[in-house]
């Protein structure tokens, strides 16, 4: 059974820093793709970050490249993303989510696709 469970959560001020973590428990192989989502109240679920576990792709919204690196631990099993230079305006649950298949642009943009979602964990950003 698949499991996602994030941590790292929390709430800083704008231009701090968050690390987030998320567990993953049930895949085997590498052949997936993992992404960070994030959804703020009265807005829709964006895509941040993404990987393919087996290598040679790597996704970021235009919204926060050159802040957050996306990174794995395969000897862990865990999806970690560096959250630097935080604004207000990432405020948002950021949720943790899974595919037993390949990654796509639109995929780690929109969501759709992703089988497998963490409960989330919130991030409050103060100016």
């Amino acid at each position: 059974q698949v499991q996602l469970v994030e941590s790292g959560g929390g709430s800083v001020q704008a231009g701090g820093s968050l690390r987030l973590s998320c567990a993953a428990s049930g895949f085997t192989g590498s052949n997936y793709c993992m992404g960070w989502f994030r959804q703020a109240p009265g807005k829709e679920r964006e895509g941040v970050a993404g990987i393919y576990k087996g290598g040679g792709f790597t996704y970021y919204a235009d919204s926060v490249k050159g802040r957050f690196t996306i990174s794995q631990d395969n000897a862990k099993n865990t999806l970690s993303l560096q959250m630097n230079s935080l604004k207000p305006e990432d405020t948002a649950n950021y949720y943790c989510a899974a595919d037993r298949s390949f990654c796509t642009a639109n995929k780690l943009r929109t969501g759709y696709g992703m089988d497998y979602w963490g409960k989330g964990t919130l991030v409050t950003i103060s100016s």
